[in-house]
């Protein structure tokens, strides 16, 4: 109740006063900067700051309809309604059970509309730099992309990210096939400005867009596996990511239980001190590999063992 009133507060100081822009400005640049970065990501308690986050999005979306040219605000406000969506709403919707289909599409329909919000913010801070970005179709968008520069690399990829886990949950929607051209087109562009990206998200990302799409729409398995190794090698192999993307995108519908089995251990014997910075996502991951192996029945037709129930105890000692 304390942290909510105090937020309320501040919500209402930065609504009522009449701050001066270089106050403004200051403020935004304060909390946008690297310094600021690793304050959920460093975190080793999903529990914490999945209730934290949507007070810290008020916050940052109040300040940005006080500064609405503000870069910083801008990519840090969406993107932090993306990573909310994906990690607390849709990520644990995953994890429920064949019974709680009702819960689970409740919780898929509220996590479309939160990618929604944070791309529309994306999309708006792209519109300022590149009028005209978001209308933006094919041969059109080609000439917008190629004057982005490496400074652009973050807001290219939460936009493309956000836009297609917004429209994956339904894979018919003639609006993801609309919107499927022109975020391979981002992804593509922000790969060849910054390769290394956030130590090899850019790869990830690929490895889901190769292994899920179908080669009429640029699937390749080939290219998703050199995307792999990409991931593992820039992130020194200390992200759980790469590992869980490649068993559930790739293994699964191979129906390939070893290399599945290998690589979720391989997720779940990682440190997650050992990335500090990325210590929450490592976590939230791993929670989710030890699922995976739980029920791997669900996933394999010829496994028939599976566990009960997830036992969340196994991570207790982590997040404490």
């Amino acid at each position: 109740m304390k942290n909510l009133c105090l937020t309320f507060a501040v919500l209402t100081v930065l609504c009522s006063c009449s701050i001066n822009k270089m106050a403004i400005n200051a403020l935004s640049d304060a909390l946008t900067g690297d310094t600021n970065a690793t304050t959920f990501t460093g975190d080793a308690d999903p529990d914490l700051v999945g209730d934290a986050l949507p007070f810290a999005i008020k916050l940052y979306e109040t300040l940005l309809a006080q500064n609405p040219n503000h870069q910083g605000l801008i990519l840090t406000t969406g993107s932090l309604f993306i990573m909310y969506a994906n990690a607390f709403v849709q990520g644990p919707a995953q994890l429920l059970a064949p019974a709680q289909q009702e819960e689970q599409q409740q919780a898929y329909n509220r996590a479309k509309q939160l990618y929604l919000r944070g791309t529309v913010l994306l999309y708006a801070g792209l519109d300022k730099k590149y009028p005209g970005f978001s209308q933006a179709r094919a041969e059109n968008l080609g000439e917008i992309l190629v004057k982005t520069k490496k400074e652009d690399v973050a807001l290219l990829y939460w936009t493309a990210a956000g836009t297609l886990s917004a429209y994956s949950f339904n894979v018919m929607d003639p609006e993801f096939m609309l919107r499927l051209s022109d975020c391979l087109k981002m992804v593509d562009r922000a790969y060849a400005l910054d390769p290394d990206f956030n130590k090899g998200a850019i790869d990830e990302l690929y490895i889901l867009l190769y292994a899920s799409l179908p080669e009429t729409n640029g699937g390749d398995k080939k290219r998703a596996q050199e995307h792999f190794e990409r991931a593992i090698q820039k992130s020194h192999g200390l992200l759980a990511g790469p590992y869980i993307t490649y068993a559930q995108s790739l293994c699964i519908p191979a129906q390939d239980y070893d290399t599945f089995k290998l690589y979720l251990e391989k997720a779940l014997a990682l440190d997650p001190q050992t990335d500090e910075a990325n210590r929450l996502i490592n976590t939230i991951n791993q929670r989710k590999a030890q699922y995976l192996l739980t029920h791997a029945s669900r996933y394999f037709y010829f496994i028939d063992d599976e566990a009960d129930g997830f036992d969340w105890t196994v991570f207790e000692e982590d997040d404490n």
